[in-house]
Protein backbone atom coordinates (compact mmCIF):
# COMPACT_ATOMS: atom_id res chain seq x y z
CA UNK A 1 0.00 0.00 0.00
CA UNK A 2 1.43 3.47 -1.20
CA UNK A 3 0.55 6.82 -0.16
CA UNK A 4 1.63 10.12 -2.23
CA UNK A 5 1.93 13.46 -0.83
CA UNK A 6 2.02 16.28 -3.03
CA UNK A 7 3.10 19.02 -1.41
CA UNK A 8 0.40 22.51 -2.13
CA UNK A 9 2.43 25.40 -3.11
CA UNK A 10 1.79 28.43 -0.96
CA UNK A 11 -1.29 31.27 -2.82
CA UNK A 12 0.79 33.35 -4.85
CA UNK A 13 0.03 37.17 -3.94
CA UNK A 14 -0.04 39.77 -6.72
CA UNK A 15 2.94 42.19 -6.62
CA UNK A 16 2.22 45.30 -5.28
CA UNK A 17 1.59 48.39 -7.46
CA UNK A 18 4.32 50.91 -7.40
CA UNK A 19 4.17 54.03 -4.36
CA UNK A 20 4.73 57.02 -6.03
CA UNK A 21 5.58 60.53 -4.14
CA UNK A 22 8.41 61.52 -1.17
CA UNK A 23 9.52 58.71 0.85
CA UNK A 24 8.93 59.41 4.72
CA UNK A 25 5.59 61.23 3.56
CA UNK A 26 2.01 59.52 4.87
CA UNK A 27 0.66 56.83 2.22
CA UNK A 28 -2.85 57.28 0.94
CA UNK A 29 -3.97 54.01 -1.28
CA UNK A 30 -6.38 54.75 -3.69
CA UNK A 31 -8.86 51.90 -4.63
CA UNK A 32 -10.66 52.09 -7.91
CA UNK A 33 -13.85 50.05 -6.97
CA UNK A 34 -14.82 47.04 -9.34
CA UNK A 35 -12.84 46.05 -12.41
CA UNK A 36 -11.95 43.29 -14.46
CA UNK A 37 -15.22 40.94 -15.31
CA UNK A 38 -17.09 43.06 -12.54
CA UNK A 39 -18.27 46.31 -14.48
CA UNK A 40 -19.89 47.19 -11.22
CA UNK A 41 -23.30 49.51 -11.81
CA UNK A 42 -24.05 50.33 -15.26
CA UNK A 43 -26.12 53.47 -16.70
CA UNK A 44 -28.91 52.16 -18.77
CA UNK A 45 -29.25 54.95 -21.41
CA UNK A 46 -25.56 55.41 -21.88
CA UNK A 47 -23.86 52.42 -20.67
CA UNK A 48 -21.51 54.36 -18.69
CA UNK A 49 -20.08 51.61 -16.60
CA UNK A 50 -18.84 52.32 -13.03
CA UNK A 51 -15.62 50.64 -13.36
CA UNK A 52 -13.99 53.09 -15.98
CA UNK A 53 -15.80 55.99 -14.05
CA UNK A 54 -14.08 54.77 -10.46
CA UNK A 55 -10.95 54.34 -12.65
CA UNK A 56 -10.44 57.79 -13.84
CA UNK A 57 -11.57 59.57 -10.45
CA UNK A 58 -8.73 57.71 -8.71
CA UNK A 59 -6.30 58.42 -11.00
CA UNK A 60 -7.63 62.21 -10.74
CA UNK A 61 -7.18 61.92 -6.98
CA UNK A 62 -4.04 60.38 -7.22
CA UNK A 63 -2.37 63.29 -9.67
CA UNK A 64 -4.14 65.66 -6.81
CA UNK A 65 -2.54 64.40 -4.20
CA UNK A 66 1.21 63.82 -5.69
CA UNK A 67 0.57 67.59 -6.45
CA UNK A 68 0.04 68.66 -3.06
CA UNK A 69 3.57 66.95 -2.32
CA UNK A 70 2.28 66.24 1.37
CA UNK A 71 1.61 62.20 1.15
CA UNK A 72 2.88 59.37 -1.11
CA UNK A 73 0.02 57.92 -3.20
CA UNK A 74 -0.47 53.83 -4.76
CA UNK A 75 -3.09 52.69 -6.98
CA UNK A 76 -4.85 49.14 -5.81
CA UNK A 77 -5.48 49.15 -9.67
CA UNK A 78 -4.50 51.10 -12.74
CA UNK A 79 -5.83 49.36 -15.53
CA UNK A 80 -8.84 47.01 -15.95
CA UNK A 81 -8.55 43.91 -13.58
CA UNK A 82 -10.60 42.12 -11.21
CA UNK A 83 -9.50 42.25 -7.83
CA UNK A 84 -11.65 40.35 -4.62
CA UNK A 85 -12.24 42.55 -1.86
CA UNK A 86 -10.04 41.27 0.59
CA UNK A 87 -7.08 41.56 -2.47
CA UNK A 88 -7.69 45.51 -2.25
CA UNK A 89 -7.79 46.14 1.32
CA UNK A 90 -4.89 43.81 1.80
CA UNK A 91 -2.72 45.65 -0.86
CA UNK A 92 -3.09 48.75 1.34
CA UNK A 93 -1.84 46.79 4.44
CA UNK A 94 0.97 45.24 2.88
CA UNK A 95 1.73 48.51 1.94
CA UNK A 96 1.14 50.51 5.30
CA UNK A 97 -1.46 52.30 4.04
CA UNK A 98 -2.00 55.54 6.77
CA UNK A 99 -5.49 55.99 5.01
CA UNK A 100 -7.62 53.90 2.47
CA UNK A 101 -10.14 55.34 -0.17
CA UNK A 102 -12.47 52.97 -1.96
CA UNK A 103 -13.83 55.07 -5.09
CA UNK A 104 -17.41 53.63 -6.11
CA UNK A 105 -20.71 55.22 -8.37
CA UNK A 106 -24.01 54.53 -6.63
CA UNK A 107 -27.13 53.33 -8.26
CA UNK A 108 -30.54 52.95 -8.17
CA UNK A 109 -32.97 51.23 -10.43
CA UNK A 110 -35.46 53.66 -10.64
CA UNK A 111 -36.39 57.35 -9.32
CA UNK A 112 -34.03 60.34 -9.42
CA UNK A 113 -31.32 59.77 -6.46
CA UNK A 114 -28.16 61.99 -6.73
CA UNK A 115 -25.86 63.32 -4.61
CA UNK A 116 -22.40 62.01 -2.89
CA UNK A 117 -22.52 59.91 0.18
CA UNK A 118 -18.92 58.18 2.02
CA UNK A 119 -18.94 55.38 4.80
CA UNK A 120 -16.94 54.26 7.03
CA UNK A 121 -17.13 50.64 9.00
CA UNK A 122 -20.39 49.63 11.42
CA UNK A 123 -21.61 46.44 12.19
CA UNK A 124 -25.22 48.43 11.89
CA UNK A 125 -26.08 49.77 9.24
CA UNK A 126 -27.17 53.55 9.68
CA UNK A 127 -30.20 53.45 7.55
CA UNK A 128 -32.19 51.32 4.67
CA UNK A 129 -29.92 52.73 1.67
CA UNK A 130 -26.75 52.05 3.75
CA UNK A 131 -27.88 48.29 4.55
CA UNK A 132 -28.52 48.12 0.67
CA UNK A 133 -25.61 49.41 -0.60
CA UNK A 134 -23.33 46.56 2.20
CA UNK A 135 -26.16 43.76 0.14
CA UNK A 136 -24.71 45.06 -2.66
CA UNK A 137 -21.03 45.98 -2.46
CA UNK A 138 -20.00 42.73 -0.64
CA UNK A 139 -21.25 40.12 -3.49
CA UNK A 140 -18.76 41.26 -5.79
CA UNK A 141 -16.66 38.70 -5.23
CA UNK A 142 -19.41 36.37 -6.35
CA UNK A 143 -18.85 37.06 -9.51
CA UNK A 144 -15.60 35.25 -9.58
CA UNK A 145 -17.17 32.22 -8.06
CA UNK A 146 -16.28 33.08 -5.00
CA UNK A 147 -19.04 33.70 -2.49
CA UNK A 148 -17.86 35.47 1.49
CA UNK A 149 -20.77 34.34 2.93
CA UNK A 150 -19.48 30.73 2.56
CA UNK A 151 -15.47 31.65 2.97
CA UNK A 152 -14.06 30.54 5.96
CA UNK A 153 -11.13 32.82 4.98
CA UNK A 154 -13.54 36.08 5.28
CA UNK A 155 -14.51 35.58 9.22
CA UNK A 156 -10.01 35.82 10.10
CA UNK A 157 -9.87 39.25 8.81
CA UNK A 158 -13.24 40.78 10.44
CA UNK A 159 -12.52 43.67 12.34
CA UNK A 160 -12.10 43.51 16.49
CA UNK A 161 -15.04 46.18 17.27
CA UNK A 162 -12.98 46.90 20.38
CA UNK A 163 -10.69 48.79 17.95
CA UNK A 164 -12.56 52.20 18.25
CA UNK A 165 -9.14 54.17 17.70
CA UNK A 166 -9.26 53.32 13.52
CA UNK A 167 -12.85 53.78 12.78
CA UNK A 168 -13.19 56.84 15.21
CA UNK A 169 -10.35 57.78 12.19
CA UNK A 170 -12.34 56.75 9.44
CA UNK A 171 -15.04 58.98 11.00
CA UNK A 172 -12.42 61.84 11.14
CA UNK A 173 -11.77 61.64 7.89
CA UNK A 174 -15.09 61.09 6.47
CA UNK A 175 -16.43 64.11 8.12
CA UNK A 176 -13.62 66.18 6.87
CA UNK A 177 -14.22 65.14 3.46
CA UNK A 178 -17.81 66.10 3.80
CA UNK A 179 -16.77 69.43 4.34
CA UNK A 180 -14.81 69.91 1.43
CA UNK A 181 -16.85 68.01 -1.02
CA UNK A 182 -20.08 69.72 0.13
CA UNK A 183 -18.42 73.33 -1.81
CA UNK A 184 -17.49 71.75 -4.55
CA UNK A 185 -20.26 68.60 -5.92
CA UNK A 186 -23.20 67.27 -5.29
CA UNK A 187 -23.75 65.88 -1.91
CA UNK A 188 -26.48 64.23 -0.02
CA UNK A 189 -27.78 66.06 3.07
CA UNK A 190 -26.69 62.67 5.08
CA UNK A 191 -23.37 62.27 3.93
CA UNK A 192 -21.70 60.26 6.01
CA UNK A 193 -23.68 56.86 6.72
CA UNK A 194 -22.01 53.62 8.13
CA UNK A 195 -22.25 50.52 6.27
CA UNK A 196 -20.33 46.50 7.09
CA UNK A 197 -18.31 46.51 4.15
CA UNK A 198 -16.16 44.06 3.36
CA UNK A 199 -13.47 46.37 1.78
CA UNK A 200 -13.42 48.48 4.89
CA UNK A 201 -12.87 45.65 7.53
CA UNK A 202 -8.91 46.20 8.19
CA UNK A 203 -8.64 46.60 11.66
CA UNK A 204 -5.46 48.94 11.41
CA UNK A 205 -6.34 51.00 8.78
CA UNK A 206 -8.55 54.14 8.70
CA UNK A 207 -10.93 53.12 5.04
CA UNK A 208 -13.76 54.92 3.88
CA UNK A 209 -15.36 54.07 0.79
CA UNK A 210 -16.81 57.22 -1.13
CA UNK A 211 -19.83 57.09 -3.52
CA UNK A 212 -19.02 60.00 -5.43
CA UNK A 213 -22.65 60.09 -6.95
CA UNK A 214 -24.85 57.76 -8.98
CA UNK A 215 -24.39 56.41 -12.21
CA UNK A 216 -28.02 55.70 -12.84
CA UNK A 217 -28.97 59.91 -12.55
CA UNK A 218 -27.80 61.43 -16.14
CA UNK A 219 -26.92 64.80 -14.33
CA UNK A 220 -24.72 62.62 -11.57
CA UNK A 221 -23.34 60.59 -14.40
CA UNK A 222 -22.15 63.27 -16.79
CA UNK A 223 -20.81 65.14 -13.51
CA UNK A 224 -18.77 61.69 -12.80
CA UNK A 225 -17.45 61.29 -16.28
CA UNK A 226 -16.26 64.74 -16.96
CA UNK A 227 -12.76 66.09 -16.70
CA UNK A 228 -14.21 69.28 -14.71
CA UNK A 229 -16.07 67.11 -12.56
CA UNK A 230 -12.88 64.43 -11.57
CA UNK A 231 -10.89 67.72 -10.92
CA UNK A 232 -13.79 68.53 -8.32
CA UNK A 233 -13.93 65.42 -6.58
CA UNK A 234 -9.93 65.10 -6.52
CA UNK A 235 -9.54 68.90 -4.79
CA UNK A 236 -12.42 67.88 -2.44
CA UNK A 237 -10.04 64.59 -1.56
CA UNK A 238 -6.73 66.06 -1.73
CA UNK A 239 -8.31 69.26 0.84
CA UNK A 240 -9.47 66.73 2.82
CA UNK A 241 -6.41 64.79 2.94
CA UNK A 242 -4.43 67.57 3.77
CA UNK A 243 -6.27 68.59 6.97
CA UNK A 244 -6.49 64.99 8.27
CA UNK A 245 -3.21 64.44 8.10
CA UNK A 246 -1.91 67.84 9.39
CA UNK A 247 -4.90 67.64 12.44
CA UNK A 248 -2.37 64.02 13.18
CA UNK A 249 0.60 65.00 12.94
CA UNK A 250 -0.17 68.37 15.34
CA UNK A 251 -1.84 65.94 17.84
CA UNK A 252 1.49 63.59 18.01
Amino acid sequence: KYKLSIPVPPPKRAPLPAVAGEAGLPLVVIDAGHGGIDPGAINAATSLREKDVTLRIARAVRDALLASGRVRVALTRDDDRYLMLGERSGIARRLRADLFISIHCDSVGAGDATGATVYTLSEVASDKEAARLAARENKADVIAGMDLDQNPDVSSILIDLTQRETMNASADFARLLGREAAERMPVKANFHRMASLMVLKAPDMPSILFETGYISNPVDAAFLDSKAGRERIAESVKRAVEVYFARRTAAR
